[in-house]
């Protein structure tokens, strides 16, 4: 069986997603489109020697509808004769799309892909594609559903964390991200997005705040406490759920959740053939993948037995492990995470994560995997993991090898 490599990872910086943004006046084709001319800028790619492009996006209606994916394709530099795909496993969404393309890779279906996401929050607001489990009343009642929000509290509620946890890991998060932006951890990333008149539009992500901490974070009020205990009374669905809780503990807010924003990511995938061929150098191979449904109320709390199965499926420990990137959906998540596999703190989310940097949908999971690669090679080491959590109760993960 061929392995499948990584030999680049690149994205755009995350802008503010609001009309106030700076990467608002883009569509989301054209910002697929830029990310994808620097992928075959960088590698010297000409012709259709790539497979297909999979692209993730999750709110797929309006400018992001119509398969997204291959309308990239054809506003990119990219040759015509390249298919594309667009593909919705929520926030999954651009991991999803690496791991189908390592696997694609793996069964000999192809030499290489192009694979990530993109989501324009500004343009496209989320959920305004609806979501069955969200508007079909009898699935709703089915699933016990309730908004994130309320699971990330339902979380800390069940496995013990405070506020001040919380707090405390979003105020390192941002500490983290501004240190590898001061450092010029993303700077082999990182594209500048510039427009038609070659201007800068956006070079880094902008919505960090640096200074954030534990006053700044404990003077908001908690998001998701009036949708849970007033209207619509999302608590009592959950207290239905587990009736062991007594109360719902309502601890996350705007500055411990991730942020809303713009952004586009992409990897090129392929096995030893491809780069031989193209006298590019593998960077990583991905050694393996896994995905998982669990229980849909909860909703977030997916990394854990994710992580567990890919751990078991590839013959690996948590000891083995040198570095892991837990997506910042809502910082229970990680704390979760690391309470679940005793993990050292410093070993997750080394230059932050989606609480500083935000959390574009589609994209995110694709920018998770790049910036995993990026730190091993940066720290010399050898072996990481990514994972996600996952709307509905699902969870991802993929562990990469540095070569």
């Amino acid at each position: 069986m061929p392995e499948a490599y990584i030999y680049d990872a690149v994205r755009s910086p995350r802008g503010k997603g609001r009309a106030d943004g700076s990467l608002h006046e883009l569509t989301a084709v054209a910002l697929s489109a830029k990310v994808l001319n620097a992928v075959k800028e960088r590698n010297g790619l000409s012709g259709a020697v790539i497979e297909d492009v999979i692209w993730g996006n999750v709110t797929q209606v309006g400018e992001q509808g119509g398969c997204l994916a291959r309308s990239a394709v054809l506003a990119s530099d990219l040759d015509e004769g390249i298919p594309g795909v667009a593909i919705n496993r929520f926030c999954g969404s651009g991991m999803e799309a690496v791991n189908l393309a390592a696997n694609q890779v793996k069964a000999g279906a192809g030499h290489a892909y192009i694979a990530g996401g993109v989501e324009m929050m500004s343009r496209v607001p989320m959920g305004s594609d609806g979501a069955a489990i969200a508007v079909d009343p009898g699935l709703a009642m089915k699933s016990y559903f309730v908004p994130q929000g309320i699971s990330a509290d339902i979380i800390a509620t069940q496995f013990g964390f405070t506020r001040d946890q919380a707090d405390a890991l979003a105020v390192e998060s941002q500490r983290r991200a501004v240190r590898a932006w001061e450092e010029g951890r993303f700077a082999n990333s990182v594209l500048t997005i510039r427009d038609q008149n070659g201007l800068t539009i956006l070079d880094r992500d902008e919505y960090i705040r640096p200074g954030t901490d534990m006053q700044t974070l404990g003077a908001l009020k908690p998001a998701f406490k009036d949708m849970g205990e007033v209207m619509p009374g999302f608590d009592k669905i959950a207290l239905m759920k587990y009736p062991h809780l007594e109360r719902i503990h309502h601890i996350h807010h705007a500055g411990n959740s991730s942020g809303i924003v713009d952004g586009s990511a992409a990897l090129l995938v392929g096995d030893a053939e491809f780069g031989r061929a193209h006298g590019l150098t593998p960077r990583a191979r991905i050694r393996a993948t896994a995905k998982i449904g669990t229980d849909p109320t909860i909703m977030l709390t997916g990394p854990v037995p994710v992580t567990e199965r890919i751990l078991r499926d590839s013959g690996l420990s948590v000891g083995d492990i040198d570095l892991f990137e837990v997506n910042e959906a809502f910082a229970s998540v990680v704390l979760r995470f690391q309470q679940a596999f005793d993990v050292d703190p410093e070993l997750v989310n080394v230059n932050g994560g989606s609480i500083a940097m935000g959390h574009p949908l589609g994209a995110t999971g694709a920018i998770i995997i790049g910036a995993l690669l990026d730190e091993l090679e940066r720290s010399d080491k050898t072996l990481g993991l990514a994972t996600l959590c996952i709307a509905s109760g699902m969870g991802a993960a993929t562990v990469i090898e540095r070569v």
